[in-house]
């Protein structure tokens, strides 16, 4: 049986995924400058990070963790207005 490539770790994606789920990216808000806050699903999971390197923890809450991103998003946009 051949192995899906959405699970390969050389395509970017983690270990953990749960068999047959596929990780999703979703962009949450417009970009403060040099931050894209995205969501991405493994499993029963989701997970908020940012290109700056930021990460919120896991949950189980899709909605949650789009607010996390969202929140680093717009305090991003704040300190550099300020």
């Amino acid at each position: 049986m051949e192995s899906d490539p959405t699970d390969s770790p050389a395509q970017g994606q983690g270990t953990g995924t749960a068999p047959g789920s596929v990780p999703v990216s979703l962009p949450v808000s417009p970009p403060a400058a040099g931050h894209l806050a995205t969501v991405v699903e493994k499993g029963s999971f989701s997970t908020a990070s940012c290109g700056c390197g930021w990460s919120a923890p896991a949950r189980r809450s899709r909605d949650k963790a789009r607010k996390d991103a969202a929140q680093h998003t717009a305090q991003q946009a704040e300190d550099q207005a300020g």
